[in-house]
Protein backbone atom coordinates (compact mmCIF):
# COMPACT_ATOMS: atom_id res chain seq x y z
CA UNK A 1 0.00 0.00 0.00
CA UNK A 2 2.85 2.36 0.86
CA UNK A 3 6.35 2.29 -0.63
CA UNK A 4 8.21 4.02 2.20
CA UNK A 5 6.21 2.80 5.20
CA UNK A 6 4.76 -0.39 6.58
CA UNK A 7 1.39 -0.11 8.30
CA UNK A 8 -0.15 -2.73 10.59
CA UNK A 9 -3.40 -2.42 12.55
CA UNK A 10 -4.17 -5.03 15.21
CA UNK A 11 -6.50 -4.72 18.21
CA UNK A 12 -7.04 -0.97 17.72
CA UNK A 13 -3.27 -0.32 17.64
CA UNK A 14 -1.67 0.97 14.43
CA UNK A 15 2.07 0.52 13.94
CA UNK A 16 3.58 2.90 11.41
CA UNK A 17 7.07 1.78 10.41
CA UNK A 18 9.47 3.92 8.38
CA UNK A 19 10.96 1.47 5.90
CA UNK A 20 13.90 2.85 3.92
CA UNK A 21 16.59 0.68 5.46
CA UNK A 22 19.04 1.26 2.61
CA UNK A 23 18.82 5.03 3.25
CA UNK A 24 18.90 4.87 7.07
CA UNK A 25 15.21 5.78 6.90
CA UNK A 26 15.92 9.18 5.36
CA UNK A 27 12.75 10.76 3.98
CA UNK A 28 12.46 11.57 0.28
CA UNK A 29 9.51 13.41 -1.30
CA UNK A 30 7.40 10.27 -1.55
CA UNK A 31 8.04 9.43 2.10
CA UNK A 32 6.88 12.87 3.22
CA UNK A 33 3.69 12.58 1.17
CA UNK A 34 3.00 9.08 2.45
CA UNK A 35 3.53 10.10 6.07
CA UNK A 36 0.97 12.87 5.74
CA UNK A 37 -1.54 10.55 4.09
CA UNK A 38 -1.05 7.85 6.73
CA UNK A 39 -1.66 10.08 9.74
CA UNK A 40 -4.62 11.88 8.16
CA UNK A 41 -6.14 8.46 7.49
CA UNK A 42 -5.38 7.01 10.94
CA UNK A 43 -6.87 10.07 12.62
CA UNK A 44 -10.23 9.24 11.01
CA UNK A 45 -10.23 5.43 11.33
CA UNK A 46 -12.62 4.22 14.02
CA UNK A 47 -10.73 0.92 14.41
CA UNK A 48 -7.56 2.77 15.48
CA UNK A 49 -7.27 4.13 19.02
CA UNK A 50 -3.50 4.59 19.38
CA UNK A 51 -0.52 4.77 17.01
CA UNK A 52 3.07 3.54 17.41
CA UNK A 53 5.65 5.18 15.13
CA UNK A 54 9.01 3.47 14.71
CA UNK A 55 11.76 2.79 12.21
CA UNK A 56 12.82 -0.44 10.52
CA UNK A 57 16.47 -1.47 10.52
CA UNK A 58 19.24 0.20 12.50
CA UNK A 59 17.79 3.71 12.81
CA UNK A 60 14.59 5.58 13.56
CA UNK A 61 15.14 8.32 10.96
CA UNK A 62 18.27 10.02 9.65
CA UNK A 63 16.43 13.11 8.43
CA UNK A 64 15.67 14.54 5.00
CA UNK A 65 17.02 12.62 2.03
CA UNK A 66 19.69 14.66 0.25
CA UNK A 67 17.94 13.92 -3.06
CA UNK A 68 14.95 15.96 -1.87
CA UNK A 69 17.11 18.98 -1.12
CA UNK A 70 18.68 18.71 -4.58
CA UNK A 71 15.31 18.42 -6.29
CA UNK A 72 14.02 21.48 -4.41
CA UNK A 73 16.95 23.51 -5.66
CA UNK A 74 16.37 22.38 -9.25
CA UNK A 75 12.64 23.06 -8.94
CA UNK A 76 13.22 26.61 -7.76
CA UNK A 77 15.61 27.35 -10.61
CA UNK A 78 13.01 26.25 -13.16
CA UNK A 79 10.09 28.25 -11.75
CA UNK A 80 10.88 31.83 -12.73
CA UNK A 81 13.68 34.26 -13.32
CA UNK A 82 12.11 36.47 -10.67
CA UNK A 83 13.85 36.07 -7.32
CA UNK A 84 10.74 37.05 -5.37
CA UNK A 85 8.67 34.30 -6.95
CA UNK A 86 11.35 31.70 -6.27
CA UNK A 87 11.51 32.74 -2.62
CA UNK A 88 7.72 32.58 -2.39
CA UNK A 89 7.75 29.02 -3.72
CA UNK A 90 10.53 28.03 -1.32
CA UNK A 91 8.38 29.25 1.57
CA UNK A 92 5.50 27.14 0.27
CA UNK A 93 7.75 24.09 0.13
CA UNK A 94 8.87 24.57 3.74
CA UNK A 95 5.27 24.99 4.88
CA UNK A 96 4.32 21.85 2.97
CA UNK A 97 6.99 19.79 4.74
CA UNK A 98 5.90 21.29 8.06
CA UNK A 99 2.34 20.16 7.30
CA UNK A 100 3.57 16.58 6.83
CA UNK A 101 4.78 16.64 10.45
CA UNK A 102 1.91 18.72 11.84
CA UNK A 103 -0.52 15.91 10.99
CA UNK A 104 1.24 13.73 13.59
CA UNK A 105 0.52 16.28 16.30
CA UNK A 106 -2.99 16.88 14.92
CA UNK A 107 -3.85 13.17 14.74
CA UNK A 108 -6.83 12.55 17.03
CA UNK A 109 -5.19 9.41 18.38
CA UNK A 110 -2.16 9.41 20.74
CA UNK A 111 1.09 8.77 18.87
CA UNK A 112 3.90 6.92 20.67
CA UNK A 113 7.37 7.14 19.12
CA UNK A 114 9.63 4.11 19.64
CA UNK A 115 13.08 5.49 18.78
CA UNK A 116 16.29 3.53 18.32
CA UNK A 117 19.59 4.16 16.57
CA UNK A 118 19.88 7.56 14.94
CA UNK A 119 17.18 10.20 15.30
CA UNK A 120 18.68 13.05 13.34
CA UNK A 121 17.45 16.33 11.88
CA UNK A 122 13.93 15.80 10.59
CA UNK A 123 13.79 12.68 12.76
CA UNK A 124 13.88 14.97 15.81
CA UNK A 125 11.21 17.19 14.21
CA UNK A 126 8.98 14.13 13.88
CA UNK A 127 9.69 12.91 17.41
CA UNK A 128 8.78 16.32 18.86
CA UNK A 129 5.35 16.11 17.19
CA UNK A 130 4.44 12.81 18.89
CA UNK A 131 2.63 12.57 22.22
CA UNK A 132 5.10 10.27 23.95
CA UNK A 133 8.65 9.28 23.13
CA UNK A 134 10.61 6.19 24.17
CA UNK A 135 14.17 5.26 23.26
CA UNK A 136 17.05 2.87 23.88
CA UNK A 137 20.34 3.51 25.64
CA UNK A 138 22.11 3.49 22.27
CA UNK A 139 19.76 6.03 20.67
CA UNK A 140 21.35 9.25 19.45
CA UNK A 141 19.37 12.48 18.98
CA UNK A 142 20.91 15.28 16.95
CA UNK A 143 19.72 18.65 15.60
CA UNK A 144 22.05 18.41 12.62
CA UNK A 145 20.79 21.40 10.61
CA UNK A 146 23.36 23.76 12.15
CA UNK A 147 26.15 21.65 10.63
CA UNK A 148 24.59 22.27 7.21
CA UNK A 149 24.66 26.02 7.71
CA UNK A 150 20.91 26.33 8.12
CA UNK A 151 18.23 26.83 10.76
CA UNK A 152 16.01 23.85 11.63
CA UNK A 153 12.62 24.77 10.19
CA UNK A 154 10.26 21.81 10.58
CA UNK A 155 9.27 22.08 14.23
CA UNK A 156 12.12 21.14 16.57
CA UNK A 157 12.92 24.73 17.59
CA UNK A 158 9.21 25.43 18.10
CA UNK A 159 8.16 22.27 19.97
CA UNK A 160 11.25 21.09 21.84
CA UNK A 161 11.54 24.14 24.16
CA UNK A 162 8.03 23.27 25.39
CA UNK A 163 9.15 19.74 26.19
CA UNK A 164 12.51 20.28 27.93
CA UNK A 165 14.56 23.15 29.33
CA UNK A 166 15.11 25.81 26.64
CA UNK A 167 18.78 26.04 27.56
CA UNK A 168 19.31 22.39 26.69
CA UNK A 169 17.52 22.89 23.37
CA UNK A 170 19.73 25.90 22.64
CA UNK A 171 22.88 23.91 23.34
CA UNK A 172 21.76 21.08 21.08
CA UNK A 173 20.71 23.46 18.31
CA UNK A 174 23.82 25.67 18.46
CA UNK A 175 26.39 22.86 18.67
CA UNK A 176 24.73 20.04 16.74
CA UNK A 177 26.07 17.63 19.36
CA UNK A 178 24.58 14.22 20.05
CA UNK A 179 22.15 13.68 22.92
CA UNK A 180 22.22 10.12 24.21
CA UNK A 181 19.18 8.10 25.19
CA UNK A 182 20.10 8.40 28.86
CA UNK A 183 20.37 12.19 28.60
CA UNK A 184 17.07 12.34 26.70
CA UNK A 185 15.40 10.47 29.55
CA UNK A 186 17.04 12.63 32.23
CA UNK A 187 15.94 15.81 30.44
CA UNK A 188 12.36 14.55 30.12
CA UNK A 189 12.43 14.48 26.32
CA UNK A 190 11.59 10.78 26.37
CA UNK A 191 9.28 9.03 28.81
CA UNK A 192 11.65 6.14 29.34
CA UNK A 193 14.98 4.78 28.11
CA UNK A 194 15.26 1.00 27.63
CA UNK A 195 18.32 -1.22 27.48
CA UNK A 196 17.45 -2.65 24.08
CA UNK A 197 15.13 -2.20 21.12
CA UNK A 198 13.28 -5.41 22.01
CA UNK A 199 12.59 -4.22 25.55
CA UNK A 200 11.53 -0.82 24.24
CA UNK A 201 9.03 -2.25 21.76
CA UNK A 202 7.58 -4.54 24.43
CA UNK A 203 7.19 -1.60 26.79
CA UNK A 204 5.70 0.73 24.17
CA UNK A 205 3.24 -1.91 23.00
CA UNK A 206 2.17 -2.52 26.59
CA UNK A 207 1.45 1.19 27.03
CA UNK A 208 -0.38 1.26 23.70
CA UNK A 209 -2.61 -1.61 24.81
CA UNK A 210 -3.44 0.23 28.02
CA UNK A 211 -4.46 3.32 26.03
CA UNK A 212 -6.45 1.27 23.50
CA UNK A 213 -8.52 -0.19 26.34
CA UNK A 214 -9.74 3.24 27.45
CA UNK A 215 -12.72 5.24 26.19
CA UNK A 216 -11.95 6.42 22.62
CA UNK A 217 -13.92 9.62 23.22
CA UNK A 218 -12.10 10.17 26.51
CA UNK A 219 -8.67 9.64 24.93
CA UNK A 220 -9.40 11.93 21.99
CA UNK A 221 -10.68 14.64 24.31
CA UNK A 222 -7.68 14.31 26.60
CA UNK A 223 -5.26 14.73 23.69
CA UNK A 224 -7.20 17.77 22.48
CA UNK A 225 -7.07 19.36 25.94
CA UNK A 226 -3.35 18.70 26.44
CA UNK A 227 -2.54 20.22 23.06
CA UNK A 228 -4.84 23.22 23.57
CA UNK A 229 -3.55 23.92 27.10
CA UNK A 230 0.05 23.99 25.87
CA UNK A 231 -0.71 26.97 23.61
CA UNK A 232 -3.31 28.85 25.71
CA UNK A 233 -3.78 30.34 29.16
CA UNK A 234 -5.16 28.28 32.04
CA UNK A 235 -8.36 30.32 31.98
CA UNK A 236 -8.87 29.71 28.25
CA UNK A 237 -8.16 26.00 28.68
CA UNK A 238 -10.61 25.66 31.57
CA UNK A 239 -13.31 27.39 29.54
CA UNK A 240 -12.60 25.08 26.59
CA UNK A 241 -12.85 21.87 28.63
CA UNK A 242 -16.13 23.06 30.15
CA UNK A 243 -17.55 23.53 26.66
CA UNK A 244 -16.03 20.26 25.43
CA UNK A 245 -17.50 18.19 28.24
CA UNK A 246 -20.86 19.91 27.92
CA UNK A 247 -20.92 18.32 24.46
CA UNK A 248 -19.07 15.03 25.06
CA UNK A 249 -19.47 13.98 28.70
CA UNK A 250 -22.87 12.27 28.51
CA UNK A 251 -21.81 9.49 26.15
CA UNK A 252 -22.27 5.74 25.99
CA UNK A 253 -18.57 5.50 26.88
CA UNK A 254 -19.33 7.05 30.27
CA UNK A 255 -22.22 4.63 30.83
CA UNK A 256 -20.13 1.62 29.80
CA UNK A 257 -17.21 2.65 32.02
CA UNK A 258 -19.51 3.02 35.04
CA UNK A 259 -21.28 -0.28 34.38
CA UNK A 260 -17.97 -2.09 33.93
CA UNK A 261 -16.71 -0.81 37.29
CA UNK A 262 -19.93 -1.84 39.03
CA UNK A 263 -19.83 -5.30 37.42
CA UNK A 264 -16.06 -5.64 37.97
CA UNK A 265 -15.26 -6.34 34.33
CA UNK A 266 -13.29 -4.75 31.51
CA UNK A 267 -15.29 -2.10 29.60
CA UNK A 268 -16.09 -2.63 25.92
CA UNK A 269 -16.33 0.63 24.03
CA UNK A 270 -17.68 1.32 20.55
Amino acid sequence: MYARFNLHIVDYIAEVVINRIDKANALDRQAWNEMRDIFVTLSQLSDVRVVILRGEGKHFCSGIDISLLSSIQQQLQSISADEGRRREQLRRLVLDLQACINVIEQCEKPVLAAIHGGCIGAGVDIACATDMRYCTESTVFCIREIDMGMVADLGTLQRMPKLIAPGIVAELAYTGRNMTGAEAAASGFVNRCFASEEEMLAGVRKTARQIAAKSPLGIRGTKEMLRYTRDHSTADALNYIATWNAAMLLSTDLQEAMMAQMQKRQPLFE
